[in-house]
């Protein structure tokens, strides 16, 4: 059996979207793999839910993406790169029962969130335009210009910032607002629904008639959760804000009756609260608060579905290291598991079945269909079969453990053939959010499987401040990122080294984003790690306000305060400041077009610790973001990992290697 590399990277499947046929004979889902370094392939596969082979839905001649079936099962509408002069994704549509894609959009940006009216008549989209380009129709055909070329949107020289937020992830608005667009199947003409100088958000189909969509108004829109809940009548060109609410993210369900399903949580110290599922009911114009005294959160980000006849609300919640399907009954309001095995990233609910996409400590992900009530949950894929039937996958334990009287789950995954007379050298790893949560799959199985397999012990856990556990854990850190979450940590640390297998004067440390954050406080704070790497992390609180994204809520909510308010507290709370006491050799990694946490923060702990001669190191990653680690570049993937592992086994004493490694390809040689 062969060990698990941070090369295996390239040869591992995603799924992902699952969606049920409307005849409930199938589930089309995404299966991505990288291509190359640069570039990942996604297709659409078909598989039958009765059990069968996975075949492709769609060639291999891009990235497709978001597949939606039509209300009669007879055509799937699917976002893909494919075509000339691709700008990132149009809209296809492609029969069920076989035949070609036919391009149905030429729009100036990339089409997201498609979703059909009842009767299969339209597709109701999102797409980024300025107001330049929607005055000119450019936003509707690309094509429409005077020339040979279609139009091609140049970013501007210089850029002007005339917005509170002007950046996200990966890219510059650059003067873009998203506005929702209604397309006519049949007779291909497109419109635009909405205008201004505001983002909308999340169409939803009511009846055929009626869509649905969210938008953030007033003076400063950028600094606001507040999202107006909008109706738009097609036949009347009406519009009219039925409800608000307040959110993170907003996800719409809505039913033909007029219920209007929508995430909730309290204006004030957003982070801090768990988020509900409220429901608007148009005809008794009353709201009810679905999910009020479930203390467990709510997932918006894979959105909400209503079942059949529209009595069952379902939704994801993070549960003590699982994701869990839920469905709430309307008429009872009980809140029922339908599934809570593994990590759940996506699903579907049809007549009959409810089909999920999600990964388990065995593997990466897969495709998995249960009766909608949650019984007889069958596997319909086995995407990464080959790769896996040849590689050894050890399975993480379980811990519990007690860190200032709370309960902590975490888990410890030791090398494949791995003996109890053996000493392990032990790598901690810290989850990113803060208000995230860990599980034995997820984003971090191939990291995890990776370094076990390097040789050392892996020990990663859910201190507070992460959801899955209330909201009383989840607001443990208030105004105090650094000190609880290092106590939690370290209490897992101390409990995991009473064992004789791990040699506790062997320990590395490293995390992400939030876990960058607790690995640079934690060095400032304690030697008793050989060597740490710390992942485009936040180092000062003050610079991290001013450069990121709408996450400078962050500071405001789990601080209560600003840089101008308190800046000595944001100072003390940053991990720069206790800079003068770090000794532990430190690599530093941050993608040079991360906008959720600028690379600024790097420069400044690299710099400050250079100045001090501590063994520290700056690896840069052009073209990715925040999301380099699940999915950036694959060759940036493959060489943090293999980086990561090369840096400790450098002060590992169970390792004979240098710790500086290479530029280039060879790192992994």
């Amino acid at each position: 059996m062969q060990r698990i590399a941070a090369a295996d990277y390239h040869d591992i499947a995603k799924v992902s979207e699952p969606q049920v046929a409307p005849d409930g004979e199938h589930v089309l889902f995404v299966r991505s793999v990288p291509r190359d370094d640069r570039d990942y392939e996604a297709t659409l596969y078909r598989v039958p839910i009765g059990g069968g082979t996975a075949r492709p839905f769609t060639r291999a001649a891009g990235v497709d993406s978001a597949p939606r079936y039509s209300p009669d099962g007879e055509r799937v509408a699917f976002v893909s790169t494919r075509g000339d002069g691709d700008r990132g994704g149009d809209l296809w549509l492609l029969p069920t029962g076989g035949g070609e894609a036919r391009q149905l959009t030429e729009v100036v940006d990339t089409v997201t969130d498609p979703v059909w009216s009842p009767d299969g008549q339209r597709i109701a989209f999102l797409q980024r335009s300025t107001a330049d380009e929607r005055e000119a129709g450019l936003d509707l055909d690309v094509t429409d210009v005077d020339g040979d070329e279609p139009y091609e949107r140049e970013p501007p020289d210089p850029r002007v910032i005339d917005r509170l937020v002007y950046r996200s992830e990966e890219r510059y608005f650059d003067g873009t607002r998203s506005h929702v667009y209604v397309l006519d199947v049949e007779a291909g003409t497109l419109e635009r629904v909405t205008d201004g100088e505001f983002d909308y958000v999340s169409p939803e189909w009511g009846d055929a008639t009626t869509l649905y969509y969210g938008v953030k108004r007033g003076p400063e829109p950028d600094d606001s959760v507040e999202y107006d809940l909008v109706a738009y009548d097609i036949e009347a060109d009406e519009a009219a804000t039925v409800t608000t609410t307040t959110a993170w993210k907003l996800d719409l369900a809505a039913t033909a009756d007029g219920r209007l399903a929508y995430p909730f949580h309290p204006a004030d110290r957003g982070t801090l609260h768990s988020t509900e599922i409220h429901v608007f009911d148009r005809d008794a114009g009353s709201t009810h608060a679905l999910t009020d005294g479930f203390d467990r959160t709510v997932d918006p980000t894979l959105g909400f579905e209503w079942g059949p006849g529209d009595r069952d609300l379902y939704f994801v919640t993070p549960d003590q290291g699982a994701v869990v399907l839920r469905r709430i009954d309307w008429d009872r309001q009980a809140i029922e598991v339908v599934l809570d095995e593994g990590h759940v990233n996506g699903f579907s609910v049809g007549n009959h079945a409810v089909a999920v996409t999600q990964s388990e400590w065995d593997h990466p992900g897969d495709v998995f269909v249960a009766t909608r009530g949650g019984g007889e949950r069958n596997r319909l894929t086995r995407v990464n079969a080959d790769y896996l039937d040849d590689r050894a996958v050890p399975q993480p334990e379980e811990l519990w453990f007690e860190s200032d009287g709370v309960d902590i789950q975490g888990w410890l995954l030791t090398p494949p053939d791995a003996g109890p007379e053996d000493s392990l050298p032990l790598v901690v790893e810290v989850h990113g959010g803060p208000h995230a949560m860990w599980s034995t799959s997820g984003t971090m199985w191939h990291e995890f499987q990776a370094l076990a397999a390097r040789g050392y012990a892996v020990f990663w856990s859910n201190p507070r401040g992460s959801t899955g556990y209330g909201e009383a854990h989840r607001a443990a850190i208030e105004r105090d990122w650094g000190a609880v979450t290092m106590t939690d940590v370290m209490a897992g640390v101390d409990h995991v080294t009473d064992r004789p297998s791990i040699d506790g004067e062997s320990l590395f440390l490293t995390g992400g984003s939030f876990g960058g954050y607790m690995t640079a406080w934690m060095v400032g704070r304690t030697d008793r790690f050989l060597a740490a790497n710390a992942q485009r992390g936040v180092y000062d609180l003050v610079g991290f306000y001013g450069a990121t994204d709408q996450a400078f809520k962050l500071v405001e909510w789990d601080f209560g305060t600003t840089p101008l308010e308190e800046p000595e507290v944001l100072w003390e709370h940053s991990p720069v400041a206790n800079a003068s006491q770090v000794e532990t050799p430190l690599l530093l990694m941050h993608a040079e077009n991360d906008y959720r946490v600028a690379i600024n923060d790097a420069e400044l702990l690299y710099r400050l610790l250079r100045k001090r001669g501590i063994d520290v190191r700056l690896v840069r990653y052009p073209r990715d973001g925040h999301e380099l680690s699940r999915s950036g570049e694959p060759g940036h993937i493959v060489d943090r990992l293999e980086r990561v592992g090369r840096w400790f086994d450098g002060y590992s004493p169970y390792h004979d290697a240098e710790p500086v490694v290479a530029d280039g390809p060879d790192i992994d040689g």
